[in-house]
């Protein structure tokens, strides 16, 4: 069986396999809901946020803002225990919204409670590249020397145009600034990126792979287009489904697994699709959940003999 540049047989850098060659032992992700809002919401940027934004389809049962952020890792573990009985250890996640949207003081309150708690090794913090300054990364370079971070942008494509046409409120290029930033102050980045957003190609997310792997990344989340009720895409579907090019379960895969064969295989993969509850969501491509999904993605790849990085030149 062969082992691949990150050191194991599965075809892609998967973050469980990281993670727990780092910490001896699995690691789980507590989702956490500290009640950030973000410059595209608030009428800083603009109002209404991202069309395709509906952050309540992900959240666990257990998140609510109104809850400590020690009440939500307590009952996050509870809520995860339940199907992980061997996660001794775990990273919290700030997820909803812009999770560096607020000043410095405020936001180290957030993080040293989130750290405090027993058995947390670190943080995920989900946010936009606008929303981040050398003081907050000069704050989580220092955490760095002691747990695990992670800031995870949301760029979503490295098409201005798409960017325009989601609403996003930033460039790629204020995307590519944050990275540099982050990279000069030592601070792991990730990215999240979405495939089949409407008007970008197949052919231009297949070439976005050589771009995105010159990028100073450190992991990198993709998941299909969801039409979410409640989200300005939403309204769209229901008014004009022709503007929307969904991707069957197979063509995303078949798509998927040529991007990641010419993806940078130092980039540690947290996640390749996205799941919500059916009720949250006005057309599913599959019903599967994620682990099945993700077993499909790497089975696909053992079929066409790829891997992540086969075809990636620096």
């Amino acid at each position: 069986m062969s082992l691949y540049s990150w050191g194991n047989s599965r075809r892609i850098n998967a973050s469980s396999n990281y993670l727990k060659k780092r910490y001896g032992t699995r690691i789980q992700k507590l989702t956490i809901d500290a009640g950030f809002t973000c410059p595209n919401r608030d009428g800083t940027k603009g109002v209404g946020g991202c069309h395709f934004c509906n952050n309540e389809a992900f959240n666990p049962s257990y998140c609510n803002p109104e809850k400590s952020v020690k009440q939500q890792i307590e009952e996050g573990k509870s809520f995860h225990k339940k199907r992980y009985r061997k996660a001794p250890k775990y990273l919290a996640y700030f997820q909803a919204f812009s999770n560096t949207y607020a000043s410095l003081d405020e936001l180290k309150q957030l993080y040293t409670e989130a750290l405090q708690q027993e058995d947390v090794v670190g943080l995920i913090i989900g946010t936009r590249p606008d929303c981040i300054d050398e003081m907050k990364l000069d704050y989580l370079a220092r955490l760095s020397q002691k747990y695990y971070v992670v800031i995870e942008y949301g760029i979503e494509s490295i098409n201005n145009r798409i960017l325009n046409r989601i609403n996003r409120g930033h460039s790629f290029e204020d995307s590519v600034q944050a990275l540099e930033l982050s990279r000069k102050f030592g601070v792991n980045s990730g990215a999240h990126f979405i495939f089949g957003l409407p008007g970008e190609t197949r052919e231009e997310i297949l070439n976005s792979a050589d771009i995105i792997s010159s990028l100073p990344l450190h992991s990198i989340k993709i998941h299909q287009l969801q039409i979410l009720k409640g989200t300005r895409f939403a309204s769209e579907y229901e008014n004009d489904p022709s503007k929307f090019e969904l991707f069957s379960l197979d063509e995303y895969i078949e798509l998927l697994v040529r991007f990641l064969s010419r993806l940078n295989p130092g980039f540690i993969i947290e996640r390749l699709a996205a799941e919500t509850q059916p009720w949250n969501s006005v057309i599913e491509i599959s019903g599967l959940r994620y682990d099945q999904v993700l077993g499909r993605i790497e089975n696909r790849m053992k079929e066409l003999d790829l891997w992540q990085g086969k075809y990636y030149s620096q």
